[in-house]
């Protein structure tokens, strides 16, 4: 499967994975709606690949991740912006971002560059596993704008650093990098700067590799288990192992492991 570049991400697919570079290196990789239009569009595609796609890999191009929204589409100098565009902007562009990751049935990796800051910092937050080379900050920068965090931040942040952590973070919008965040569990894993591509690249190689339902099956689980209880979660567990028993790759993977050699999973 092909993906041709975007007028503002830059795409590769090589072995099962999808690469996208977020591309307005010039504007910190700040989002516009045709930006976030075409992420949506390429994460659908992901999902339709029929196998061909089974990990992706967002990052950023030059020195930011992303800046968060490009403020300057909706307002100028004066501060003039209307406030029905900036939800306009979260329902059509944000929004539909997110829940494609959210959704997406493979794994979706953020290897944050740089600076990731406003929705920027939470589009990453929304991935599955984030790894950030140790120079990169996250800031909600929404406080300085007089504005709230968007793209899942109220919901994501409380879950991974606690309601403490994520009201201070939110509130003063004070820089974390990537060492601390990773402390604090925000993110997975902060790697030296040059090894960050070769780390995220090798780790959504070898995911590509597993068993992909599977890892949607977990993946979905995980998502359910912020608003059920402890015994509805089992029962949940037990229709998903139930359902994870019937594929190929279980049985791939249960005759590999009796002969003790490595897997060769399919995705189905």
């Amino acid at each position: 499967m092909r993906l041709p570049d975007t007028d503002h991400l830059s795409l590769a697919h090589d072995e099962g994975v999808l690469r996208i570079t977020l591309q307005r290196p010039e504007r910190l990789n700040a989002f516009t709606a045709t930006m976030l239009g075409e992420l949506g569009e390429t994460l659908s595609r992901a999902r339709l690949s029929e196998g061909a796609v089974r990990a992706v890999l967002i990052t950023g191009a030059g020195r930011a991740f992303s800046a968060g929204q490009d403020l300057a589409e909706i307002g100028d100098e004066s501060g003039a912006a209307a406030g029905a565009e900036l939800g306009e902007i979260v329902e059509r562009g944000l929004n539909p971002v997110v829940r494609a990751i959210a959704t997406l049935d493979l794994p979706v990796i953020a290897a944050v560059n740089g600076v990731a800051a406003g929705a920027g910092a939470n589009l990453a937050l929304a991935c599955d596993i984030v790894l950030a080379a140790r120079s990169a900050t996250f800031v909600q920068a929404f406080e300085q704008l007089g504005l709230v965090p968007d793209a899942g931040g109220t919901w994501a942040l409380p879950r991974l650093v606690g309601v403490a952590r994520a009201r201070a973070l939110a509130l003063t919008g004070e820089p974390v990098g990537a060492e601390r965040a990773e402390a604090m569990g925000m993110i997975w894993r902060a790697v030296d700067d040059g090894s960050l591509a070769a780390e995220s690249e090798a780790l959504a190689a070898r995911l590509a590799r597993r068993a992909t339902l599977g890892l949607a099956y977990t993946k979905q689980l995980l998502n359910l288990s912020a608003t059920r209880t402890l015994d509805e979660q089992l029962d949940l567990e037990r229709d998903y192992q139930r359902a994870a028993g019937t594929t190929a790759d279980f049985a791939e993977g249960l005759a590999a492991f009796l002969a003790k050699r490595a897997p060769r999973f399919e995705g189905r």
